[in-house]
């Protein structure tokens, strides 16, 4: 304390310092006071005792304070310091960031000032009072990283930090895809071990100018002050690399990647909420994109994410009204041998209430977000079934193809749901084929086979869709109780162009006959590939645009019923 006393008060800090004693005995919060005409600042004790500072009265007091300051934290605090000093007509400050105690260990601080003025209005006195921030406001219980609050308080920083540099930057906000199943196959203690592992395996690649945050969920943020859309594409790639592959914790294998949302500021927005709000917009439109991408945020996109949530509550009334508006297109599958129509694909569409047919991109995933593809599911049997059963009087052995979402083989009361209707219709259980997707597949293969092996018992094939898009298409096959491959058409494009192609889907469908199952090919176009594919291949059924498009059920009767005869398109 001796030496506060070698630097005299300013006239003004000694007419208040009475005033200022006594507020120190009456809180355990620190106190601080600025004369900003003289660059001397007051301070409590107990700021000393805690935090390296050589008194209670300190000239040039950033010169102590700043080295304290998280490095992270510092470019925000000078920021917002300069515009008080500055005169900038800035007279209210909050501010939260780390500073070291005398241990060593990083605290956060929450800073409130108030500036004050002479009779001529002129800012003289900088006064505040610094809490501690509780633990619990700071970091997230489950993975240790900063929360939700300190993101608010970094993109604040952030913001500021423009403000004085006019220095842009990014900020990306990602979110786990499928995080949902982990937690439903196993539980949340080891969603919470997933959270972990991402949480240190995307913090390890990030450098030091970028912090990684924890939201809400399984949502993650990053701040990277000065990127640019190059610098962000390499930091996703760099997330998607150390996400691209299977990850094993206890013996129990998982598989998340991560779509993101990105906005540029101040391009995006500057202010907190406003760039919050369309970061995560940029995300969800990522995720029902097809997920595992990024989705950069503009204009554009952003009214499409606000048409998106308008189109839920129509597909809600849709629903309500009995699925009005709904309607099945079929395709037709062939027998790859003598082209013979065999059955078809049942495909959902959707018009709108404005009557625009909508994409099943955009309406699909909101349907399995929002748990609607069960009654809509189920809505979907029947009319296949009806729809089948009228087309076995021209075809006896036709068969429809059905698909099912992964929520629908969790609700068991589907599967009685399908029996009944085959009673009602009279129709045999072999008229129909379930099909789900194999990147819908997941890694409780008991529950899964568990219930498909009481639709097959029954006598209703499965068929894995889409095999060879997800990331274990052998183990799938390993071990899911199935009929029939889909081979998807990404396999099928390039198959008169490489010879690794062509042997390939040869090799699979030799594998597939090994085991009893049978293959249909998709997505075949050319008659080259058709040719290939049944002589060289030996596929046992083919569906794409070569024996027919998706049609309507008046167009499919017109085009390939009334004939009673296979017709190419």
């Amino acid at each position: 304390m001796r030496r506060a006393n070698r630097i005299p008060l300013s006239p003004l800090l000694r007419r208040v310092k009475y005033y200022f004693d006594l507020l120190k005995k009456t809180t355990d919060e620190y106190l601080f006071l600025e004369d900003l005409q003289e660059g001397l600042v007051m301070v409590s004790s107990n700021l000393v005792q805690d935090f390296d500072l050589p008194s209670e009265v300190i000239r040039d007091f950033d010169a102590h304070w700043t080295p304290l300051i998280h490095p992270e934290e510092r470019a925000g605090y000078e920021a917002s310091m300069r515009s008080v000093r500055n005169e900038q007509g800035i007279y209210e400050q909050m501010q939260e960031y780390r500073v070291k105690t005398r241990k060593g260990e990083y605290v956060w601080l929450r800073v409130r000032g108030q500036v004050g003025t002479d009779r001529d209005g002129t800012p003289n006195l900088f006064a505040g009072i610094v809490s501690r921030m509780a633990k619990r406001n700071q970091a997230d219980e489950v993975t240790g990283l900063l929360n939700k609050y300190q993101f608010e308080h970094g993109v604040k920083m952030a913001l500021a930090e423009y403000r004085a540099t006019q220095e842009g930057g990014a900020i990306m906000v990602f979110g786990l895809d499928n995080f949902k199943i982990v937690n439903e196959t196993y539980n949340r203690v080891m969603g919470d071990h997933v959270l972990k592992r991402v949480a240190r395996l995307v913090d390890d690649l990030l450098p030091s100018q970028q912090t990684l945050y924890k939201l809400d969920g399984d949502e993650f943020a990053i701040i990277y002050p000065g990127a640019g859309e190059k610098e962000i594409a390499e930091l996703f790639e760099s997330i998607q690399a150390c996400l691209s592959r299977p990850q094993d914790i206890d013996g129990k294998q998982y598989f998340c990647t991560a779509s993101a949302g990105t906005v540029f500021y101040p391009q995006a927005g500057k202010d907190y909420l406003v760039l919050h709000k369309h970061a995560e917009a940029a995300m969800d439109l990522a995720k029902r994109d097809g997920k595992n991408r990024n989705c950069l945020f503009s204009k554009e996109q952003y009214n499409r994410w606000v048409r998106s949530i308008s189109m839920r509550d129509s597909i809600w009334d849709s629903v309500e009204k009995g699925c009005e508006g709904f309607s099945l297109f079929f395709q037709p599958q062939v027998n790859a041998t003598d082209q013979r129509i065999i059955g078809a694909e049942a495909l959902l569409r959707w018009k709108n209430p404005k009557g625009r047919m909508v994409a099943p991109m955009e309406f699909i995933p909101i349907l399995e977000e929002t748990k609607l593809i069960i009654p809509v599911g189920k809505w979907i049997f029947e009319e296949a079934l009806k729809t089948c059963k009228k087309w076995r009087a021209v075809i006896p052995d036709f068969r429809v193809s059905v698909n099912m979402s992964y929520e629908q083989v969790k609700d068991l009361s589907f599967q009685d749901f399908v029996g009944e209707c085959l009673k009602r219709y009279d129709m045999p259980p072999e008229s129909v084929i379930l099909e789900l997707t194999e990147s819908k597949i997941v890694a409780d293969w008991n529950f899964v086979n568990q219930q498909f092996d009481r639709f097959r018992s029954n006598g209703i094939a499965i068929a894995m869709d889409d095999f060879g898009t997800g990331y274990s298409s052998l183990s799938s096959l390993k071990n899911l109780s199935c009929d029939i491959v889909k081979i998807d058409r990404e396999f099928v494009k390039k198959i008169l162009e490489t010879n690794f192609d062509k042997k390939l889907v040869a090799s699979t469908v030799a594998l597939c006959h090994s085991i009893g199952i049978k293959c249909c090919i998709e997505g075949v176009e050319q008659e080259a590939e058709y040719d290939l594919l049944t002589k060289e291949c030996h596929a046992d059924t083919i569906q794409g645009y070569l024996f027919g498009h998706p049609e309507s059920i008046e167009n499919f009767e017109l085009k390939f019923l009334e004939p009673l005869k296979t017709v190419k398109q």
